[in-house]
């Protein structure tokens, strides 16, 4: 347990992409800019269709791997659904709506463009070497906390997994991520995600916490909102800046989570 404040911390929840391992947003804007797409383009549409749309069914482990590919690809290259919510987008922040590329140059491999989100995963090392800091007291749990899809890549193909770059360690995916945590709770495995609040009160159920005695940690503010209405403590961690949420979570806890360099003597002459 840590003690800030009239605050006693018995937790620290971590978003896993974005935060332990790379955006996959990284991916997508790349690809955005080398299609001629409006920015924010495919956020914008995948986050648009709700609950419903192929992601979100396949980070509730409702979709299997090759069906998500499927449902994905059509969705995004939908043109006309597109215009309509970046339509919507650019109203609330005053933007002029963009030419767009012709329809035919706006279609979308569902495979080609997850297959990019997937093999840009790395580790970020100041965030793991944080988690270990804080697992190093053992005073404090340290959970995961992801829309992830484990459940929905079960027996896929070898060849696949190689396409998706999940053989490494740093994929989300991977037992070596899982290892970093005493508990992992993974969308697609629970039937939940993120920002549904039922998805935080299984944490703290699981492990025998209330709101008030944890923090979170993650790159989406939307995500961050309900656990902030339920009494948890958030940090955001923006894309380059893992550092500064590490800064802020080091003050909240009142620890050291930076990686210690060892002394050199100085040599007398």
């Amino acid at each position: 347990m840590a003690s800030t404040g009239t605050r006693e911390y018995r937790a620290v929840i971590f978003d896993v992409g974005g935060v332990v391992i790379t955006s996959p947003l990284i991916a997508i804007a790349a690809y955005e800019r080398e299609r001629g797409f409006p920015k924010d383009w495919l956020n914008v549409l995948i986050t648009g269709y709700g609950h419903k749309g192929a992601w979100q069914k396949f980070e509730r482990g409702e979709l299997d791997l090759f069906s998500f590919y499927e449902g994905f690809g059509r969705e995004l290259s939908n043109v006309e659904k597109g215009r309509e919510l970046y339509s919507q987008f650019c109203s609330k922040r005053g933007w002029a709506f963009p030419q767009l590329p012709l329809p035919s140059e706006m279609q979308v491999d569902g495979r080609e463009l997850f297959g990019r989100m997937m093999r840009g995963s790395q580790f970020d090392k100041i965030i793991v070497n944080a988690i270990k800091e804080i697992r190093s007291t053992k005073r404090l749990r340290v959970i995961a906390v992801t829309n992830n899809f484990a459940a929905s890549v079960q027996d896929i193909p070898q060849s696949e997994m190689e396409f998706l770059g999940w053989t490494s360690g740093a994929a989300s995916t991977s037992q070596q991520l899982r290892d970093l945590f005493d508990d992992y709770i993974d969308s697609s495995e629970v039937g939940l995600r993120k920002p549904d609040p039922a998805i935080y009160k299984l944490a703290c159920e699981r492990n025998g916490l209330q709101p008030m005695q944890v923090v979170m940690l993650d790159d989406l503010g939307m995500n961050l909102k309900p656990a902030k209405d339920l009494g948890m403590t958030t940090i955001q961690v923006q894309i380059g800046r893992s550092e500064e949420a590490v800064q802020q979570l080091s003050e909240t806890l009142g620890l050291d989570l930076f990686e210690r360099k060892a002394t050199v003597p100085s040599s007398r002459l």
